[in-house]
């Protein structure tokens, strides 16, 4: 199993794994950005950090398969 994730991590740095890899590159930095701002408004409004951190983590999550629907593989 570590071996398909070597071999997978090696593919996507090489460009070889998706047929857009600018795409999943942007919208992993949009998940990764809506996380943080869910974070970051969460403890503005005096939640704990850790529920913050919980919530966001979940949303980012849960966003990411809406994302990433339409990604093509090689």
């Amino acid at each position: 199993m570590l071996d398909m994730v070597r071999s997978s991590v090696v593919l996507f740095f090489q460009g070889k794994l998706f047929h857009e890899t600018g795409k999943v590159v942007r919208l992993g930095a949009i998940c990764a950005g809506l996380s943080a701002l869910i974070i970051v408004v969460l403890a503005q409004f005096g939640v704990p950090w850790i529920a913050a951190a919980a919530v966001g983590g979940f949303a980012g999550g849960a966003l990411q398969p809406y994302l990433f629907k339409n990604l093509r593989y090689r």
